[in-house]
């Protein structure tokens, strides 16, 4: 009787042979499976004979995508390689973050959402649309992976700046998700990314033959919350514990549904709560360097959505923490919308602007408020591109010795200012966080090197924070303890080359130490399902996914 000489292959290929393995993206390694593992699993003339290093395939990776001159097209490769081996799309991410994550994330995505449609390859995700109601529970039952550690879920009305991309929006929770795993190692089947398809108030979109999504208007009211409701109750019953992040919903659902569902469940907004925590720490360096205090500062955002109001909140917790009555935290504190600033004798306000409206006479623009209200920072989270003027920096630069300046709006197109402006029209004075990537900038012989005040430096390790505290609820506390965790991640070094963020490079460290604070936050508030631990940042650093190759004989 012949012996069967093969190497016998290891738990780890879960079964998997031949090209089954080959098309599956959390265990395929191409052509760096090794000589024995081809044997073992089936894969002998499958694969071309060289057997290459996941290094030797980076470095290929990165040599194809250099020769690309469009960064949709690069959005478009990086997609396909995250299709087909997830491990060396999470290497290449990794390896080289300033030139990636662009690409996967903010501003590209925001272009490959506009045509999410002409750049479909394959579905990546769940699509729950209107016309599912009454079967969610079922759909999420399709999904091939049972312990799911966090869904990414967006109905597509608040797409970035750009508005209602509708089902096209998908592209947003797919690239969360992939900075999920990249910039805080949340293994990658622990993710879930879901677009809740209720239509779209796009005409455009609904007139395209190739839009993906279903083409009706969006539903509102009633139908809507039942449509949510499902899912969020399904969602728990399918995986149990699993955190819920709501993403680019419009104001009209954002604050209602976060307060709807925040006492009930694990989840979180990151345009209100993960934005707020980044720009704190932005706002902490930013006195660390001018050598102030947080509660010396008047703060004047232009916008008044998820995003400022979210700041705002955040910062007057931090202010009443550092004992400032919470009254008068809220008076450093004032919002200009698009019919001006936001004072407390206009009849027109949102339920969500009304505690941040102060008794004022009224000022029609962004300019008269900055000289009514002399304030020491500005922050830009409209979206409204080129509102940073020149005679706005030179007016903020007239009135501060070291101008604060957050033009936080992405993608690039809708940025208040460059950083080029910013620093110029300040005369290098101003300390400077921006929402999408700039270059450094050299004026009168010193470089800047600005910094983004991206969510990707908070939200990653929010949520590995949760998923290793077992939360059962993320709390206002835990944002507060991540902005001050990220703050203290920025050098002097750093300060003094006008960075109010560390280095990008940096970001898995940086998201570890936020986990272990929120970790720390969660036991002791009592709603951690782990026990209190005398080593955290050990403790959520062996939770993280290292995407090296595994042996699988």
């Amino acid at each position: 009787m012949a012996v069967d000489r093969r190497p016998k292959a290891s738990r780890a290929a879960r079964g998997l042979r031949g090209m089954s393995l080959l098309h599956n993206p959390l265990r395929n390694k191409g052509t760096a499976f090794t000589d024995a593992e081809r044997d073992a699993l089936g894969l002998r003339g499958l694969l071309p004979p060289a057997v290459l290093t996941q290094e030797q395939q980076v470095a290929r990776t990165m040599q194809n995508l250099r020769r690309m001159a469009n960064a949709l097209d690069k959005f478009v490769a990086l997609n396909a390689l995250h299709d087909r081996n997830e491990a060396l799309f999470f290497r290449c991410v990794m390896d080289y973050p300033d030139e990636i994550m662009p690409l996967i994330y903010t501003p590209t995505v925001g272009l490959a959402c506009q045509q999410y449609g002409q750049i479909f390859q394959r579905p990546r995700g769940m699509f729950v649309s209107a016309r599912d109601r009454g079967r969610v529970a079922e759909l999420l039952r399709n999904w091939p992976e049972r312990k799911v550690g966090i869904i990414v879920v967006t109905d597509g009305e608040r797409i970035l700046g750009l508005g209602d991309l509708g089902a096209n929006g998908m592209g947003i929770p797919v690239g969360k998700l992939s900075l999920y795993t990249a910039c805080a190692g949340v293994r990658p089947e622990l993710c879930l990314p879901v677009m809740l398809d209720v239509g779209t108030n796009n005409q455009s979109l609904r007139e395209d033959p190739l839009y993906i999504g279903i083409k009706q208007p969006r539903l509102r009211g009633d139908e809507y919350d039942t449509l949510f409701d499902e899912f969020v109750a399904a969602a728990q019953a399918a995986f149990p514990g699993v955190v819920i992040q709501f993403e680019d919903f419009a104001n009209v659902n954002a604050f209602r549904l976060l307060q709807k569902y925040r006492d009930r469940v694990c989840c979180f907004n990151d345009d209100i709560q993960g934005t707020a925590a980044v720009a704190l720490a932005g706002l902490y360096s930013a006195v660390r360097a001018n050598r102030t205090r947080l509660a010396d500062q008047r703060l004047l955002f232009l916008g008044a959505g998820e995003a400022a109001t979210g700041i705002c909140d955040l910062v007057v917790a931090a202010l009443v923490k550092e004992g400032l009555p919470e009254a008068e935290a809220r008076r450093r504190c004032w919002l200009v919308d698009s019919k001006g600033l936001v004072v407390r004798s206009r009849c027109d306000l949102a339920e969500h602007k009304r505690h941040y409206a102060h008794d004022h006479p009224a000022v029609a623009d962004f300019h008269s408020a900055i000289e009514a209200l002399e304030p020491t920072a500005i922050i830009g989270v409209a979206a409204a591109g080129q509102t940073f003027t020149r005679q706005v920096l030179e007016t903020m630069a007239r009135l501060n010795a070291r101008p604060i300046v957050f033009a936080l709006s992405n993608p690039t197109s809708k940025a208040e200012c460059t950083a080029e402006e910013a620093y110029r029209w300040t005369d290098g004075r101003a300390l400077f966080a921006c929402g999408s990537p700039f270059d450094p900038v050299t004026i009168d012989g010193r470089t800047f090197v600005p910094r983004q005040g991206n969510n990707s430096y908070v939200f990653p390790g929010v949520g590995l924070g949760l998923i290793a505290a077992k939360a059962r609820r993320a709390t206002d506390a835990m944002f507060l303890a991540a902005a001050r965790a990220l703050a203290d991640q920025v050098t002097t070094e750093d300060l003094a080359q006008g960075s109010l963020y560390p280095a990008l490079s940096r970001v898995r460290e940086v998201s570890a130490q936020i986990a272990a604070a929120v970790v720390k936050v969660a036991v002791g508030e009592g709603v951690a399902g782990v026990e209190r631990r005398a080593r955290l940042l050990q403790f959520v650093q062996a939770q993280m996914y290292d995407p090296h190759y595994q042996s699988y004989v």
